[in-house]
């Protein structure tokens, strides 16, 4: 079963098109890169696919529920990571992730075991105990980060999950999601500007601008099929094509 299937799908605020009939699918297991430029629409595609928004028009499911009509049932399975996830500056790292657990599964083994999961992949050892206004930037991360895979969501979406973060703080949480996935069989639904560290990251990729798919494929295909040596240069070039 496709993981995530996205067709024809438009979004409309006002007169502006965000999203101008894009179309891709994600299958499940993988981590799955959707690319481009700050604006390009990939948030919007997200918050839709989570839910959060509805279509103009188009269709997508999720592990084939409809995200409109199924919404209560997509919500079950999935977790999204938005880019400006905040912290709760007077709670510690721990009694956030503790109220998460609590919130999806109660008080309970469920919870305990979510909450252990959660305390092991943010890696911030003692320092899960501190609140959260003491944490840098990259540790703030790494918790919600923590938070959005710690219920083992069948499908994790995460909106630029290392935005703003050094490169020790960003390959820590990219390291993070390849481990989940490898080890739980999550799909991940990943964002980034950074078509560098997507190249990492990701198996299969879809390059969008301007609310529009410019190319999708394996990132050794698309590399190979345009004779460039990166997706940074495979960008460029149709953009400038475009």
């Amino acid at each position: 079963m496709r993981a995530v299937v996205v067709r024809s799908l438009v979004k409309k605020f006002g007169e502006f098109a965000a999203l101008r009939g894009i179309s891709f699918e994600v299958e499940e297991g993988e981590i799955f890169g959707l690319v481009g430029p700050n604006g390009a629409g990939k948030t919007t595609t997200f918050r839709i696919i989570a839910t959060l928004l509805l279509p103009t028009s188009g269709k997508v499911a999720v592990y084939g529920r409809d995200v409109v009509s199924e919404a209560h049932e997509v919500r079950k399975i999935i977790s999204y990571l938005p880019e400006d996830a905040g912290a709760y500056r007077y709670l510690t790292g721990f009694e956030y992730l503790k109220l998460i657990a609590e919130i999806y599964f109660g008080k309970g083994r469920d919870s305990e075991e979510a909450l252990e999961l959660g305390i092991k992949l943010s890696g911030l050892g003692d320092r899960l105990y501190d609140k959260m206004k003491t944490y840098s930037k990259g540790m703030k991360r790494r918790v919600q980060v923590a938070r959005a895979l710690m219920v083992k969501p069948k499908l994790a979406i995460l909106d630029e999950p290392t935005v703003g973060l050094d490169v020790l703080h960003a390959r820590d949480i990219r390291d993070t999601i390849k481990d989940f996935s490898k080890t739980y069989e999550t799909t991940v639904l990943v964002s980034s500007h950074n078509m560098r560290e997507v190249e990492e990251l990701c198996s299969r990729v879809a390059l969008i601008n301007r609310g529009r798919i410019l190319v999708q494929g394996s990132i050794f295909d698309l590399l190979k099929d345009h004779g460039v040596p990166d997706l940074e240069s495979l960008f460029i070039r149709l953009v400038k094509g475009d």
